[in-house]
C-alpha cells in the first residue's frame, strides 16, 4: 500500500516539474505589439472601421437551418408511421411539406436564393 501511494507522490511532482520546466522554457522574452494582438482572419483589430456583413449570407444561413430542422422533423416520421392512424400522419405531414414547399417558393420569388449581385 506505502510503495503505490509512493509511487504516485513521484510520479505527480515528476509530471508538475515537467510541466513547470516547460512552462519557463516556452516564454518568448522579447513581447512586442503584434506578437501579444490577437489574429482574426487576417483583419487588423485595431482598426475602427470592418467591412459591414452582407445580410445575403445570413439569409442563406436561416434558409439551411430552417431545411436542416426539416430533416431532423421528417426522419422520426418514418418510425412513427407504423404506430400512427394513416389518414392523421398522412395529413399532418402532407400539411408540414406543404408549409415548407411555400416558404421555399416565398423566397425563391423574394430573390433570397439568387447569389447574382
Amino acid at each position: 500500500m506505502f510503495h503505490l501511494l509512493f509511487t504516485s507522490i513521484v510520479i505527480l511532482c515528476i509530471t508538475s516539474i515537467v510541466m513547470i520546466l516547460s512552462l519557463l522554457l516556452s516564454k518568448k522574452l522579447s513581447l512586442n505589439r503584434e506578437k501579444i494582438s490577437p489574429f482574426e482572419c487576417g483583419f487588423d483589430t485595431n482598426s475602427n472601421n470592418r467591412l459591414p456583413f452582407s445580410l445575403r449570407f445570413f439569409l442563406i444561413t436561416i434558409i439551411f437551418l430552417i431545411f436542416d430542422v426539416e430533416i431532423v422533423l421528417l426522419i422520426p416520421s418514418i418510425i412513427s408511421f407504423d404506430s400512427a392512424f394513416l389518414w392523421t400522419w398522412s395529413f399532418v405531414y402532407f400539411f408540414f411539406i406543404l408549409i415548407l414547399l411555400l416558404g421555399l417558393f416565398h423566397e425563391w420569388n423574394q430573390g433570397a436564393l439568387n447569389w447574382s449581385l
